[in-house]
């Protein structure tokens, strides 16, 4: 049987992560209270990101940013685009 939550950014009850996906304080709380579908969004938007903005997941000042993003993804208002983002036609 799947595992449930409320999912903090859908704001409904939905299938549950399999795993924590981050280490640290950060992962316990998106395990808690983030759905699948919410992580894949993301997902996608932290590719966006690394590409955009050239970094790399094994820079530490790299990772702290796509963390302090992911919280404001996840939890907050949303994160910005990177500057001069221009979604494909």
């Amino acid at each position: 049987m799947s595992r449930t939550v409320f999912c903090q950014r859908e704001q409904r009850e939905t299938e549950g992560l399999d795993f924590i996906p981050w280490p640290g304080e950060m992962g316990k709380r998106v395990f808690a209270h983030i759905g699948k579908s919410a992580w894949a969004a993301w997902l996608a938007h932290q590719t966006m990101l690394i590409n955009e903005n050239r970094l790399s997941p094994m820079n530490p000042e790299h990772r702290a940013f796509l963390e302090k993003e992911m919280e404001k993804f996840l939890f907050g208002d949303g994160a910005e685009k990177p500057a001069g983002y221009t979604p494909e036609a």
